[in-house]
């Protein structure tokens, strides 16, 4: 039998690729160039502003979060009681008036000149506790949404939905998923948008419709199908923009993630029978709706995981002071087991989490988003994963306290498995990472 080398087998396993035994291209060489000058710190002018922001999380934001959430079940769980409104109104208005505010306007004449990585540092301060980011007016579906008012909207609907937004007036909800199809491929969105007259009329079902119980939200954009069925599969849909009290819309139930409801915020089931919006609402024109949805969802995706990995970091300072302060055995918990292990490992896939998601942030600032994607779609499941391990392992510290509601932790561990499915579930964007590494090798679409 004769004997094949390595070489050899490589070369006639892969006639595609050309010879993986030769020096790297130019192309190669250039992109581990500008790999190598990669600046994923941030930069020095607003490390003040951080600091601000930090102290203002500390100070003010925490210390009033277990009294805020204490009053959610005392009223109408879908209204904010007086001291609620209190508490975030006022934390509102001192960010604010200390020009703490709209931090994620990364590109635009309004904001404070942030890049995406800069910008990811903020977003991990603000993960640390639930009220961070609406206390900055960062939250999200409201920047994603903001992002799509700016870039692709009318003069007019910028007036009437983007100001009051910046101002932090109104929030808004993001309506993509449906009940009755495979939303993890979006080219199934089936709810029907077409035109008449001066007027688009939706008929159809959302569910998932995240921050549409809260009743300050007034806006919703919407994914629609407006295309024929014989039209490019991601030329069919569109982003139309609804007024959330138009006649037609029926809120049929809250969805329950490991059975909270998330009141008041909510992640609604929403009817569309009949509701008839303006022509001028369809944002860019019909058949655009991925071409804005991915410009939304990028940014968005890497705001997320950053917010995980603070959420991760605040799991940790948990976990490290619960077993230096709690005993067994005659010694701290830190000393039992596989404790010191186990508090290790929890930094360590930290660090390596945020620096994924650094390089990600940087891709995107870099201004092509077709060539950050994949970095994206690594972090969309490594930093939930991860926070949801580092959790996990706070929770275990904890004991049975760890699953009560005497912690943020139990409620964390749910928001975090929940993010495995929002903007994409894991297996979804595992597909796009391995399509990427695949590409490099064959020239056949896979």
């Amino acid at each position: 039998m004769q004997r094949v080398t390595f070489r050899q087998w490589a070369w006639t396993s892969f006639p595609l690729v050309s010879n993986p035994f030769a020096k790297p291209t130019t192309d190669i060489l250039r992109k581990d160039a500008a790999d190598m000058s990669m600046n994923l710190g941030l930069n020095e002018v607003h490390a003040p502003l951080l600091q601000r922001v930090r102290e203002m999380i500390r100070d003010e934001v925490m210390p009033l979060e277990d009294e805020y959430h204490a009053e959610i079940s005392k009223e109408d769980r879908w209204t904010y009681t007086a001291r609620q409104a209190e508490i975030l109104e006022g934390l509102k208005a001192k960010a604010k008036a200390a020009a703490l505010w709209n931090f994620w306007l990364t590109d635009s004449e309004r904001g404070f000149g942030l890049s995406t990585v800069d910008y990811a540092y903020f977003a991990e301060e603000m993960g640390r506790t639930p009220l961070g980011a609406e206390v900055f007016n960062c939250s999200a579906p409201d920047t994603g949404n903001m992002e799509v008012f700016e870039r692709y909207g009318t003069d007019a609907l910028r007036e009437q939905w983007l100001t009051p937004l910046l101002e932090g007036e109104i929030r808004s909800a993001y309506l993509m998923t449906e009940p009755d199809v495979a939303s993890s491929d979006a080219t199934n969105i089936s709810l029907s948008c077409v035109r008449d007259g001066n007027e688009y009329v939706l008929k159809g079902e959302k569910w998932w419709a995240s921050g549409a119980g809260d009743p300050r939200c007034k806006v919703y954009i919407v994914m629609v199908n407006t295309g024929v069925a014989d039209a490019p599969k991601h030329q069919r849909h569109s982003m139309i923009v609804v007024d959330a009290e138009s006649a037609g819309i029926e809120v049929l139930r809250p969805m329950q993630v490991y059975g909270h409801d998330d009141a008041p915020h909510g992640h609604m089931h929403i009817r569309f029978t009949d509701v008839r919006v303006p022509a001028e609402n369809l944002l860019l024109g019909e058949g655009r709706g991925f071409e804005i949805a991915q410009g939304r969802l990028g940014p968005g995706r890497i705001h997320h995981c950053m917010r995980s990995i603070g959420q991760a970091e605040s799991a940790l300072e948990m976990m490290c002071k619960r077993s230096l302060a709690r005993e067994a055995f005659g010694k701290p918990l830190a000393q039992l087991g596989a404790n010191f292990d186990i508090i290790a490992e929890c930094r360590m896939e930290i660090e390596q989490a945020r620096l994924m998601c650094l390089k990600a942030a940087w891709m995107m600032d870099k201004g092509d988003g077709r060539a950050a994607a994949p970095y994206i779609s690594q972090i969309k499941v490594v930093a939930p994963n991860m926070a949801l391990k580092v959790i996990d392992q706070a929770v275990q510290m904890f004991g049975a306290q760890g699953i009560s509601q005497d912690t943020p932790l139990a409620m964390a561990w749910t928001w975090q498995r929940a993010l495995r499915f929002a903007d994409g579930p894991d297996a979804v964007h595992r597909r796009q990472v391995a399509r990427a590494e695949l590409k490099k090798y064959t020239q056949e679409r896979m």
